[in-house]
């Protein structure tokens, strides 16, 4: 059960040692943990402060992307910090736990959204294409959904599509209504100009991750011609408007080599992003191209890269595949999010489109009970091997008989796809990769159990 007067002085300590730091970030960042302490209870995060400390102390490039994130637009960055540290992360845990303990369910910490099926663009081995382009959630069912995730402890929502931004003003509407959460929109970037810059300052509380797929080249390929220029125009336009803003990167057989580059890593750094997000390359759809699947060294290759990087670059990295031991496994289902398109069906991931419900016929409550769901919340971890979190990619003989147990549909209107013919495409890849998976997470002191 959750304590209101601990979380009340969680929330309190975190809120001093903020308003301490803004007054000279170089000067009291290494005082802050001695601040966080004084207001703290006993025991209160100690390994997450020890390590804080630890950041703070060596001045090495932790410290130097928490004084990066100082340069920021000081509005921006106090909802940020408000909405990401203190609801999402401290007030908004405690109730996801409590609820998830009493309803016997996952809970999310973040929920992924597609406001429109609509895209300015198509993309090379986009999943989002399967779904059409004519499909929209309204300004009150995105406001329904993140007014029902509030209740559950959710403060934390990101916009997928289709193209997000072509729904800027509904966005920004959402944002003005809910000051309290934090939105982030994963955008190809080309929609971005002056005067949304303008609207995300106000607001302060929407922020763009940007598909980047490597260099001119690589990128162009696979986004189409000039993509990478529009983009890069962009970024430097938030960095202008001192706006907060990241990257996504889907890392492919064909773009291995430069996102796992030093040199990629660098560039995005100087272009202003304070954080770069990788995922692997699915083969959703029909006629998914299974060529752009990485080979298992090129995956290792990704994986070295990123964790290398991440211990030396002023930019926070992540890889979902490669990462998955950091957060337990597979996070989709609700564990740590859940996915809901943009005819409103409810799905355990974004790559995994089968669903039992659609929001507008059920509650948000509903939908995390719902059979595909629950499947999802006795499973996981679906491998003892994090480096095999998945139930599609790396073990696709667990997908189909989720979806068969369940009674899961798939929720591609304009070319269904069976789980069976989706897994059949991943089969090989997960059989070459096993070996390597065992080996890495042997080298690394792990057991499969």
């Amino acid at each position: 059960m959750s304590n209101p007067i601990k979380t009340a002085m969680q929330n309190f300590a975190v809120s001093q040692a903020l308003k301490y730091i803004e007054g000279d970030p170089e000067e009291n960042i290494p005082k802050l943990m001695a601040l966080v302490d004084k207001y703290s209870p006993d025991g209160w995060y100690a390994p997450q402060r020890d390590a804080i400390r630890k950041v703070i102390g060596e001045k090495g490039n932790w410290y130097q992307l928490i004084l990066r994130i100082y340069e920021l637009d000081p509005a921006v960055r106090k909802a940020f910090f408000q909405n990401l540290l203190l609801n999402a992360s401290l007030k908004g845990s405690a109730t996801q736990d409590e609820i998830s303990a009493k309803e016997d369910c996952n809970i999310p910490w973040a929920i992924l959204l597609d406001p429109t099926s609509a895209c300015n663009m198509h993309c090379t081995g986009c999943w989002a294409a399967e779904y059409g382009h004519k499909l929209n959630l309204s300004f009150e069912d995105i406001d329904s959904i993140v007014t029902q995730g509030k209740g559950l402890g959710t403060y934390f929502y990101i916009y997928t599509g289709g193209e997000p931004l072509v729904r800027k003003d509904d966005l920004i509407r959402i944002c003005e209504k809910h000051p309290d959460c934090e939105f982030l929109a994963f955008t190809n970037g080309t929609l971005i100009d002056e005067a949304f810059c303008q609207d995300m300052l106000r607001v302060a509380n929407f922020v763009p991750a940007i598909s980047l797929e490597g260099f001119e080249e690589a990128n162009d390929s696979r986004r189409g011609q000039g993509v990478y220029k529009k983009v890069h125009d962009a970024m430097a336009m938030m960095k202008r408007y001192k706006l907060p803003f990241g990257i996504s990167t889907c890392y492919t057989s064909r773009n291995v080599d430069d996102v796992s580059s030093e040199a990629y890593f660098d560039q995005l750094i100087d272009a202003g992003a304070l954080f770069v997000w990788f995922f692997h390359y699915m083969p959703v759809g029909n006629d998914a191209a299974t060529d752009l699947l990485p080979s298992p060294e090129q995956r290792m290759k990704m994986l070295n890269a990123v964790r290398a990087f991440r211990s030396t670059k002023a930019i926070f990295s992540m890889d979902f595949q490669n990462d998955a031991e950091y957060v337990g496994g597979c996070i989709a289902g609700g564990r740590r999010y859940l996915h809901i398109n943009a005819k409103g069906d409810v799905e355990p991931c974004v790559f995994i489109h089968y669903s039992n419900v659609n929001i507008h016929d059920v509650s948000l409550l509903d939908a995390l009970k719902s059979p595909i769901f629950m499947a999802y919340h006795r499973g996981q971890p679906f491998n003892g091997n994090m480096l095999r979190p998945c139930p599609m990619l790396e073990n696709p003989d667990i997908l189909p008989r989720i979806v068969a147990e369940t009674g899961a549909v798939n929720t591609d209107y304009q070319s269904p796809e069976s789980a069976e013919h989706l897994c059949a495409k991943t089969a090989p890849y997960a059989e070459k990769w096993t070996p390597v998976a065992a080996e890495t997470w042997k080298a690394e002191g792990h057991t499969e159990s």
